[in-house]
């Protein structure tokens, strides 16, 4: 076997630095280049819970306009879409945060094919279940945005979360994120083992994918005022305390700021 000189440089191959690869003409290195554990003590419920910040995400979930801005497909239907613009506000204050830590900022948005070639009949049922109105793929009345296409106005995320460029985008094409989609690969690849959730709805969205990310084996934090949804507020209350019970953590935006300025006073110190 050829043994690797030192004067033999090695080059990083993958997408990202801390999972990479090191590769030359003779050698292979699997050794991962991991980041160091930035530890996070968050008040959370039922207990209080420790998790690396460096192998952690937030997961944004269908803050879009047909949900969340007048003249989408939720004010279409004359359901109340002002509500689900709640968590905009903490996630103006929270982005800058995370992103400042490098903490990977996820959007996973329903942006079905224009085709609706993977849709199957129970997803149309979902948005038009009489057969009448307006549904999937279909222009809407006001202003013919096409309800939840990729690249549409109804698609799109609200104007005042703007995605940033090293921010990931994962199109969704059911009430979980994780189904028939690359969001498992791109964490993995990420080497993230914590998740925060927000967005919206809470029940519906934000839930199924947050069960599946436990099925999958993540960690699972909701952040409940970055979460909201137009159902009524029982539905809320079920969820919370499922979460609490079988999935995960509940905690909140202020929170986790908070646990994360004790980081650097902890760094001033």
């Amino acid at each position: 076997m050829t043994q690797l000189r030192h004067s033999d440089p090695l080059y990083p191959i993958g997408s990202y630095p801390h999972t990479a690869w090191q590769v030359n003409k003779t050698t292979v290195s699997m050794l991962e280049n991991p980041k160091p554990v930035v530890k996070v003590e968050l008040n959370c419920q039922p207990q209080h819970v420790i998790f690396d910040l460096n192998k952690t995400a937030i997961m944004i979930i269908d803050m879009q306009n047909d949900f969340c801005t007048a003249k989408g497909w939720v004010d279409h239907i004359g359901g109340n879409y002002e509500i689900d613009r709640k968590p905009i506000a903490p996630l103006q204050q929270l982005l800058p945060t995370l992103r400042a830590h490098d903490v990977p900022v996820v959007w996973v948005n329903w942006g079905n094919r224009s085709d609706l070639a993977n849709s199957p009949a129970n997803q149309h049922h979902l948005y038009k279940p009489t057969g009448v109105g307006i549904g999937l793929g279909e222009p809407l009345p006001e202003h013919g945005a096409k309800v939840l296409e990729k690249n549409s106005w109804a698609a799109s995320i609200v104007d005042e979360l703007c995605p940033e460029s090293q921010d990931i985008l994962v199109d969704k094409y059911r009430i979980s994120g994780f189904w028939d989609t690359e969001l498992d690969s791109i964490l993995r690849n990420l080497n993230i083992k914590t998740i925060l959730f927000a967005g919206v709805n809470t029940d519906q969205c934000v839930l199924h994918t947050l069960t599946d990310a436990n099925f999958l084996g993540y960690g699972c934090i909701l952040l409940e005022d970055c979460c909201a949804t137009s159902s009524p507020d029982f539905c809320t209350t079920a969820t919370l305390w499922n979460v609490k019970k079988c999935f995960g953590f509940i905690s909140n935006s202020n929170a986790l700021e908070a646990a994360i300025s004790q980081l650097q006073e902890e760094v001033n110190e």
